[in-house]
């Protein structure tokens, strides 16, 4: 009897588990991340500092690009399930209003439409995963574009006054990285929204 109770405490354990947290991210996923992270990490030496700061976690920050490359794959993976999840939801509405013969002969390609379902989840997760990937783009480009304002900047304060400027922690070490993100962000408040 206690076998079937700690049978039964286990499934009922693997349940509470949210959907996609035990998922893990693709090859796709880490491969999408590793171009992202090649394209933030830049071939400039700011953009290149800027990345060092955002995600390395070792002395020398060497180990940044494989930092990134394991955020932004979960972050794939996540978007992904996100995307999946909208798509249903939006297909089962659209049913819902065009009535099941109307969404049948929209996106049906099967035996009297009865795939129609699978096929508009596709391809409207296709359509949010596609704008989830501009807005990555979006904020790698601000995050480059705010490294080179930040180094230029650096360059006309001087070290001292540039850290003083931005630092926030004891030895000021952190100044480059925080001009960044506000640089980043700001730039990104003023992107006109789709």
């Amino acid at each position: 009897m206690h076998k079937a109770t700690a049978i039964g405490a286990a499934a009922l354990a693997l349940l509470a588990i949210p959907a996609g947290a035990a998922a893990k991210p693709s090859d796709s996923d880490r491969s999408n991340a590793a171009k992202e992270c090649r394209a933030e990490r830049g071939s400039t030496d700011a953009t290149r500092e800027a990345f060092k700061v955002k995600y390395g976690t070792n002395k020398t920050k060497s180990n940044a690009f494989g930092k990134c490359v394991s955020r932004r794959a979960v972050d794939e993976e996540q978007e992904a399930v996100t995307a999946h999840k909208n798509a249903s939801k939006e297909c089962k509405a659209e049913a819902e209003t065009l009535g099941d013969v109307a969404f049948a002969a929209k996106y049906g390609t099967g035996k009297k439409g009865r795939n129609a379902h699978g096929k508009c989840v596709s391809s409207k997760a296709k359509q949010h995963e596609a704008e989830a990937d501009a807005e990555d783009q979006a904020q790698i480009v601000a995050r480059k574009s705010a490294a080179k304002t930040c180094a230029e900047e650096r360059d006309t304060l001087g070290d001292e006054a540039f850290d003083a400027k931005y630092g926030t922690n004891a030895s000021k070490s952190n100044a480059f990285g925080k001009c960044v993100s506000k640089q980043a962000k700001a730039e990104q408040d003023d992107e006109p929204q789709a």
